[in-house]
């Protein structure tokens, strides 16, 4: 069954993709942005899409971007159970010896895991990353193989990390489209991190042999101060790297992750990822595919309490489109011809797929509104009597 449905689309749509996948590309480098940075890269968050790129895929060593990959760790070891927010991590020699930016963490002294991981999402601590390394994989060095094995879960090709914080070591890089990457796993799958992304100044209190004292965080990322929308995420910058940024915002539905590289100086890093990020919104809005629970058909149960279960939309999909010009989109529904009671909500029974200009360009599935039970026999007796007479 085909539902035409009259929509704003300009000549391109994209649909979520699965991490790992090959992700489309749409007006890279086509339009010319005069960047500085040395590589750069603007992504649609919510399908993956780039529409802008200049030498994304060229290697180069990212500061404390690299803490995007230990946020995301972190958050998905506290997700799995391996610890709670609220547990405390005890600084080793190791840690409190990092040297960048900092919050001066000292040896023996504890911080909840919470506090430890605001200081590397406002502050950028290379103490408190290490700290949490350590916290979550017994040493640093086991944390760096985690990172290294999700970089290659994501499809991080052009990604080697040898420490958890950024400084500048040998081997130690990664590219504008990998930075990317990571940090749309992070914000998509992680958005509670944007109360620290967002934070602009808070403290922490240092509990040491001397006593206790306030310190002070200051975000590094002025992005959320200058720019409208601005969601986070992760500056970086040392001799090697230069400066580096991952931004990213959002505006009516639509969100964003412009990088940049190697920057010559660190107004130029924030200066050319608002302009990427101008870009995106200028050019492109997003839309909403059906929305869930939407019901599309109604299908046969065989021996079931009920003789029809109603087939709703699983999830809602998300449409990147560019602002020029308008077509129609349209669905078509593949539905089972039946279903055999019992019948559990949430089970498939086909799906919806959407079209423009008759290519495929999104799918998701259509699950049962609600539970069918198996037909007892004097109902079964009552409907066979029916039929006979």
């Amino acid at each position: 069954m085909y539902v035409k449905r009259k929509g704003i689309l300009g000549g391109f749509l994209a649909f979520s993709l699965s991490v790992g996948m090959l992700l489309p590309t749409f007006g890279a480098e086509t339009e010319a942005l005069e960047l500085e940075s040395k590589s750069a890269l603007l992504m649609d968050a919510a399908t993956g899409t780039i529409l802008y790129e200049k030498n994304s895929h060229e290697a180069m060593p990212p500061a404390s971007v690299t803490k995007v990959m230990t946020l995301l760790l972190i958050y998905e070891g506290e997700e799995a159970g391996q610890f709670d927010w609220e547990d405390g991590v005890q600084v080793s020699e190791h840690a409190a010896s990092m040297g960048g930016s900092q919050v001066f963490l000292e040896p023996g002294e504890t911080q909840t895991a919470a506090d430890m991981t605001k200081c590397i999402a406002i502050a950028s601590a290379n103490d408190a990353a290490v700290a949490m390394a350590e916290f979550v994989a017994g040493s640093e060095e086991a944390f760096v193989e985690r990172m290294n094995k999700r970089a290659e879960e994501l499809g991080m090709e052009d990604t080697h990390f040898v420490n958890a914080c950024g400084l500048d070591t040998e081997g130690h890089v990664t590219s504008a489209h990998d930075i990317a990457v990571m940090s749309r796993e992070l914000m998509t799958r992680f958005p509670e991190i944007k109360e620290y992304t967002t934070t602009w100044q808070d403290t922490i209190v240092h509990k040491t042999r001397k006593g206790e004292s306030e310190f002070g965080l200051t975000n590094t990322n002025k992005l959320i101060r200058w720019y409208e929308g601005a969601t986070g995420l992760k500056t970086g910058s040392t001799g090697k790297a230069l400066y580096c940024l991952s931004g990213t915002a959002e505006r009516d539905g639509l969100s964003l992750i412009a990088v940049v590289m190697a920057a010559p100086d660190f107004k130029v890093r924030f200066q050319e990822t608002m302009k990427l990020l101008d870009h995106g919104f200028a050019n492109y809005s997003a839309e909403k595919g059906l929305p869930v629970g939407e019901k599309l058909a109604e299908i046969p149960v065989t021996k079931g309490m009920e003789d029809r279960v109603d087939a709703v939309v699983k999830e809602e999909i998300s449409f990147l489109l560019e602002k020029n010009g308008g077509k129609d989109w349209e669905t078509k529904t593949e539905l089972l011809p039946t279903a055999d009671a019992p019948v559990k909500a949430g089970e498939k029974l086909g799906e919806v797929v959407y079209f423009i200009n008759g290519t495929e360009v999104g799918r998701t599935d259509l699950v049962a509104a609600e539970d069918v039970e198996k037909a007892d026999i004097s109902t079964m007796l009552e409907r066979m009597i029916k039929l006979w007479f």
